[in-house]
C-alpha cells in the first residue's frame, strides 16, 4: 500500500531531474548527472537518494553502468500521469527550446472569465530558470498540433508549474486534406489570353485558378502572375506563358497542418489536392482560415 509523502523541493528536484534523465536517455542515472542539472553538490544528492530509495520512490541500480531510476511511485507523488511510448511537447522560453523538458499536463484555470485567459502547465524539467514576462510557447501537441503561447505570470516549484496568461492558442483539425477540399469548378484554359483569364477571375471572385490541358491540370495562374505580365508590357502574352508550371500537391490523406506547412516553404496560397495520385480539386489558405474561423 503507498504512503503518502511531503517531498522537500530538494527531492523533487532530484525527482524531476532523474525522471527526465532517465526518458532521455532509456538507462540508469548517476547521482553526478543529477547534480550537474539542479546545481547541487553529488555527496548532497546522494544523502538524498538514500531517503527517496526508503520512501519507494528510487531504486539503485549497481555495476559500472548502473545508478538510479524512478520508481512508478516517484511519477504518484510528483502527481504525473505515466504514459507508453508517450510523445515530447516541446516548450519554448523566449522563443528558445528549452532542453530536457516537456509539458504533461495543461490547466486552464479562468475558461469562463470574460477578460482573461490563464493556464497552468506541469512541466517535466527544471523550470528554475522561468520568470515573470517571460513568454512561453508549448507544442505543437502530437495529435492536432496545438501551439499554446503566453506570458508567465507565477511559478510554482513545490507542483512544478508554470502559470501564464494566454495571447494565443491554434489547434488544426484532426481531419485529413481531402475533408476540405474545393472540388474544381473553374479551370482556365491553358491557351487563354491574359484579358480572358482575368475576366474569369473577376466573374468567379477568385484570385487564381488551376490551369487545364484536355482536361489535365498543368498549372495555376494568378491575378499576381497577370499583373507581373501587364506592368512589363507583355499583353498579347497566353496563360501557358505566365502560369506556374511546377505544381505543388498533397496528397488528400495527409492532415491539414501538413498543407500549412506547403503553403509556407514555397511562399504559396493553393494546393493543389490529389486523390491515388490524381488531381481532384484545390485547398486555399482561405479554405484553411475558414476553417479555424470561430463563430
Amino acid at each position: 500500500m503507498g504512503v503518502l509523502v511531503e517531498l522537500t523541493l530538494i527531492q523533487k528536484d532530484i525527482l524531476i531531474a532523474l525522471i527526465n534523465l532517465q526518458r532521455e536517455k532509456n538507462r540508469a542515472v548517476k547521482g553526478e548527472e543529477i547534480a550537474s542539472i539542479i546545481n547541487r553538490n553529488p555527496g548532497t544528492v546522494r544523502n538524498q537518494m538514500q531517503s527517496l530509495k526508503i520512501l519507494g520512490l528510487v531504486e539503485g541500480v549497481p555495476g559500472p553502468k548502473g545508478g538510479y531510476k524512478a520508481t512508478g511511485a516517484a511519477y504518484n507523488a510528483l502527481n504525473i500521469t505515466t504514459i507508453e511510448n508517450e510523445a515530447i511537447v516541446p516548450i519554448y522560453k523566449n522563443n528558445k527550446l528549452v532542453k530536457d523538458a516537456t509539458a504533461a499536463e495543461i490547466s486552464f484555470t479562468t475558461i469562463r472569465h470574460p477578460d482573461l485567459c490563464n493556464s497552468t502547465v506541469q512541466v517535466l524539467g527544471n523550470i528554475r530558470d522561468f520568470v515573470q514576462g517571460d513568454l512561453i510557447q508549448i507544442g505543437p501537441t502530437p495529435v492536432n498540433h496545438l501551439i499554446v503561447r503566453g506570458e508567465i505570470i507565477g511559478r510554482d516549484d513545490s507542483q512544478n508549474t508554470l502559470l501564464f496568461s494566454i495571447t494565443e492558442m491554434v489547434s488544426l483539425p484532426k481531419k485529413s486534406v481531402k475533408y476540405y477540399v474545393r472540388k474544381v469548378a473553374t479551370m482556365v484554359s491553358i491557351n487563354a489570353n491574359i484579358q480572358e483569364t482575368a475576366r474569369v477571375l473577376v466573374r468567379n471572385n477568385i484570385h487564381g485558378a488551376p490551369v487545364e490541358e484536355k482536361g489535365v491540370i498543368v498549372g495555376v495562374v494568378t491575378f499576381t502572375d497577370i499583373g507581373n505580365a501587364l506592368a512589363t508590357g507583355r499583353t498579347t502574352l497566353k496563360v501557358r506563358d505566365i502560369m506556374a508550371k511546377n505544381l505543388v500537391t498533397i496528397d488528400g490523406e495527409a492532415p491539414l497542418y501538413e498543407a500549412v506547412k506547403k503553403f509556407n516553404n514555397h511562399n504559396i496560397g493553393r494546393l493543389i489536392v490529389t486523390i491515388d495520385g490524381v488531381p481532384k480539386g484545390v485547398l486555399s489558405k482561405t479554405d484553411v482560415l475558414n476553417e479555424l474561423a470561430v463563430y
